[in-house]
């Protein structure tokens, strides 16, 4: 067996813990795998003699390559897509943050509302030590800073999360109400319910990938629904970043999920994503 074949089954023993470290920091499975990726390329290209400890230095790496990504300006331009199955409990905000992450491989979507509002350095430093238990010796050699500075940012990150508030959502079961409403009025056809559950001055914005689409109106909004009437034949209700929302599936495959914004008892806005670049990952979550 050749080093590079011993190097790959040393690395693939690794790959799990590495994923859900990436997929904890970054809050998405999509940028997680292309974490480990990145941290195999470095892997392949270091002088591999030198690692005296290969899981801790790929758990360096792993962190650095999440914060280099954390801090990439194109997190902060893109409209975010977190889609989870829909739960009639909502996940309580006043828990643990650090219990919360360390009970799943996927960060929920209220809880990574959360974390935004941490600054990269404040979002290592906690989800390293607070979840994964790492010293902050360990977390100050990714963060390039003194231990102590690593145990600030960590209790600040603490602070931040215990003190803030989840956003203003719907209550669950009314969203999940008007959801379904909706659903039942676009099979149907039926315009006359689709207007009454449409604010007059809602609108619509559908992202495809290689086009986008904006609607205004209640009317326009509701005819398109109605042409549409066979997506909804096929829809799920989700929760989009904390959103109530359906996800359309044809022959196994998510082919656009929407998003309501909802004030009252009727809807405001709907974003809708039918980009297939951006789609795949969404199988998986709602386990199509």
């Amino acid at each position: 067996m050749t080093e590079r074949n011993i190097l790959a089954r040393r690395f693939e023993a690794e790959r799990p813990r590495l994923h859900a470290i990436a997929t904890r920091l970054l809050g998405s499975a999509a940028d997680a795998d292309d974490a480990v990726q990145e941290a195999w390329l470095r892997l392949e290209r270091s002088d591999t003699a030198a690692i005296e400890n290969l899981a801790a230095w790929l758990t360096t790496v792993i962190s650095r390559i999440s914060l280099d990504m954390l801090r990439a300006p194109r997190r902060t331009r893109e409209h975010c897509w977190q889609a989870e199955t829909w739960r009639d409990e909502p996940i309580a905000i006043e828990a643990d943050p650090a219990d919360l992450i360390a009970r799943s491989d996927r960060i929920s979507a209220a809880l990574l509302t959360l974390l935004e509002l941490l600054s990269p350095a404040e979002r290592i430093a906690f989800v390293l030590h607070d979840v994964f238990g790492q010293s902050f010796t360990e977390v100050a050699a990714v963060l390039d800073r003194s231990p102590e500075a690593a145990r600030q940012l960590a209790s600040r990150a603490r602070r931040r999360l215990r003190g803030a508030e989840a956003p203003a959502r719907p209550g669950r079961a009314r969203g999940r109400r008007i959801i379904d409403a909706w659903l039942t009025a676009a099979q149907d056809g039926d315009l006359t319910e689709l207007l009454a559950l449409l604010d007059d001055g809602a609108v619509l914005h559908a992202d495809y990938g290689n086009s986008t689409q904006t609607i205004t109106g209640a009317r326009a909004i509701a005819a398109q629904a109605v042409v549409s009437g066979r997506l909804a034949e096929h829809s799920t209700p989700i929760l989009i970043d904390g959103r109530p929302g359906v996800a359309a599936i044809m022959n196994g495959r998510v082919v656009s999920i929407m998003a309501f914004d909802i004030d009252g008892d009727r809807i405001t806005g709907l974003s809708v994503l039918a980009d297939r670049e951006r789609l795949p990952d969404l199988n998986a979550v709602l386990e199509v």
